[in-house]
């Protein structure tokens, strides 16, 4: 399995043991308000446990992000691979994302991270098609897609009912 290092961060495939520290970053407020299909416990679960079968059937996923000076997990970013039930442009496809914890906001770490994640990705499994989804009003990810290389697609309903802006990323 890949561990990525970049200047200020680490980045390795998620353990069952890093379960209880992803499930605190996306349950608190700040975090949450932009992570419209996050149900608790039992969805964050599922989602977890989705996130390591990619890994396992696809070779790619979500990579849990940590400084490089600490051993405390900040987030998870990376390339999974998942069905929402938004249309066939976008399931089943390679689809990008990104969470950090809300004390780590702003500081460029998933910019940093998600650069890495392209970089082995596009390495390893070579020139694809890349989506990502993001919840309107959520500025600073629009921003960040933007600048990874995502341009918008349309906007869609989550099979639950929650609106999402789609993106997507063209091989270079």
């Amino acid at each position: 399995m890949p561990v990525l290092t970049t200047a200020r961060l680490e980045l390795r495939p998620p353990v069952a043991s890093d379960f209880a520290a992803n499930m605190a970053i996306v349950s608190h407020e700040e975090t949450a308000r932009y992570l419209a299909a996050h149900k608790g416990p039992a969805d964050h679960f599922a989602r977890f446990c989705r996130n390591a079968g990619s890994w396992m059937l696809y070779g790619y996923g979500a990579f849990t992000v940590r400084l490089r000076s600490e051993k405390e997990i900040i987030g998870n970013c990376g390339v999974f691979h998942t069905l929402r039930g938004l249309g066939p442009d976008f399931d089943d496809q390679p689809e990008a994302g990104w969470i950090l914890r809300h004390d780590q906001v702003g500081r460029g770490l998933a910019r940093e991270a998600m650069e890495a994640v392209l970089e082995w990705f596009g390495g390893e499994h070579g020139g694809r098609r890349i989506v990502c989804m993001i919840e309107p009003g959520n500025e600073p990810s629009i921003r960040l897609a933007g600048k990874l290389g995502f341009t918008p697609m349309r906007e869609a309903k989550l099979p639950e009912g929650g609106a999402v802006r789609l993106f997507e990323r063209l091989p270079r």
